[in-house]
């Protein structure tokens, strides 16, 4: 098939694009955010194809995949076409609802001309929907090509925008962990965050929109991962950490209470009982390999590529089949 999405979200499309498809993936000369083009800090296969909205008038699209409610009239006037009409759609939420919670109206809702796909069954639930219908592709990832050493006594944290987004991020909470054992953060616009919590230089390390394969490097060499988000949809970092092997120390809040078993580390909604766990770790090397052996077993178990890409290539099939 011939898919048009648009690159949002870095990790997700990765995986997405892995896929057996073809993959058109709008550009325009600034790059802006609705002409991003293929990534270039993640590894893309040829199959993903930049295209300008006056070649999207010219190409057979089989179906638009929508992630921003602003896509809908995009993509129908790029492409001269009645998107959910003269071609099928299928949107994707990526996000946990946000302003009147359980109570958000998703503005997808109501509509009888695409198919509202969550990525956690805690969105589905949560986001009122209306008589949309709905469907939920839980994430994959691209395998990451390190494994977890832990040589470090050091904790990991992945997060972008921590200082805007802060409690949401779980970043006030940063400072307890700092008194644990040196963190290193890395993401977009985390540069200057130290500063910000008050901490000093040797306590908190910033790394700054760091290439995902050297990200990843870095990652495998701490002793664990910390997942602080209160309220964020499933991250794929947490995911191809503990697909690496490292332990995880989470706040059990939305769908991570799915993604982290008990023994892959620490999950709870005490802070003091994640410290303690985040101290034994940073402590006994031994328990920590441990933990990050079942964390890589449950990772690879629910979030294998190969399973993402044959529930996406089944969805796909359902909604073009049944437009024609």
């Amino acid at each position: 098939m011939n898919v048009l999405v648009w690159h949002v979200h870095g990790s997700w499309t990765t995986s997405f694009v892995h896929g057996k498809h073809r993959y058109l993936v709008p550009v325009t000369p600034d790059r802006g955010p609705y002409g991003l083009g293929r990534a270039r800090t993640y590894p893309w296969p040829d199959s993903a194809v930049e295209v300008t909205p006056q070649q999207l008038r010219r190409e057979e699209v089989d179906v638009v995949l929508l992630q921003r409610p602003e896509e809908f009239d995009l993509a129908c006037d790029w492409l001269g076409r009645r998107v959910g009409r003269d071609v099928p759609a299928i949107y994707v939420e990526h996000n946990t609802p946000k302003g009147d919670v359980p109570n958000t109206r998703h503005p997808m809702a109501d509509r009888d001309d695409l198919l509202l796909t969550h990525v956690t069954h805690f969105n589905e639930l949560f986001y009122d929907n209306g008589g949309t219908r709905t469907a939920v592709v839980e994430h994959g990832v691209v395998p990451p090509a390190v494994g977890w050493t832990g040589e470090l006594d050091r904790l990991a944290v992945v997060v972008n925008e921590p200082v805007r987004r802060w409690r949401v991020t779980g970043t006030d909470l940063l400072t307890r962990f700092a008194e644990i054992a040196p963190l290193d953060v890395f993401g977009m616009k985390v540069a200057g965050l130290a500063d910000h919590l008050g901490l000093p230089a040797d306590r908190l390390t910033s790394h700054d929109d760091v290439p995902q394969h050297r990200m990843h490097a870095e990652l495998a060499r701490r002793r664990a991962y910390l997942h602080l988000c209160r309220w964020t949809s499933l991250g794929l970092s947490l995911i191809e950490a503990m697909s690496m092997g490292m332990p995880v120390v989470a706040l059990a809040t939305t769908e991570a209470v799915e993604a982290v078993p008990p023994a892959a580390g620490a999950l709870s909604t005490r802070v003091d009982v994640l410290v303690g766990a985040a101290r034994r770790f940073v402590t006994e090397p031994a328990e920590a390999r441990r933990a990050g052996e079942q964390a890589r077993a449950a990772a690879l178990g629910r979030y294998g590529l190969d399973r993402f890409l044959a529930d996406w290539d089944r969805l796909l099939e359902e909604e073009v089949c049944a437009s024609r």
